[in-house]
């Protein structure tokens, strides 16, 4: 994670730098907010990665030393298939669309509409076939 972190950093860096250099150069505010609250995400995310990468052990990618093969085995669970995301994809568009027109009806139908994707997502392989069997 020391890798993404610093990544991150340099990346804030720049966009403070570039938006104290715009702000002077130009005299435009909004541009320069601009880079100013990017350099900030990206502080966030970096300071983020920091932060992780001083609790966890050293990964392969962060070593110096390490070998092709250390970074072998297994990354983890990947689900094969799942129509949760086009059902949160459709939710949350519903969502935007109760936003941009400001119906308060579709707003609050979008918001139990993701509510229960995001719920579906998150416990698909506790309820159902999927479920881990003792």
């Amino acid at each position: 994670m020391k890798v993404e972190a610093l990544i991150f950093n340099l990346i804030a860096v720049f966009c403070f730098v570039s938006a104290v250099v715009y702000g002077f150069w130009s005299m435009e505010p909004i541009g320069t907010t601009a880079l100013a609250l990017s350099g900030g995400l990206t502080l966030l995310i970096g300071g983020f990665f920091w932060f992780v990468s001083r609790r966890i052990d050293a990964r392969p990618e962060d070593r110096k030393d390490a070998e092709i093969a250390d970074g072998a085995g297994e990354l983890g669970f990947f689900s094969p298939a799942s129509y949760w995301p086009f059902g949160l994809a459709l939710s949350v568009a519903l969502t935007g669309l109760g936003v941009a027109f400001w119906y308060y009806w579709l707003l609050l139908m979008g918001a139990v509409a993701v509510v229960i994707t995001v719920g579906g997502l998150l416990f698909e392989y506790y309820v159902g076939q999927n479920a881990q069997q003792s």
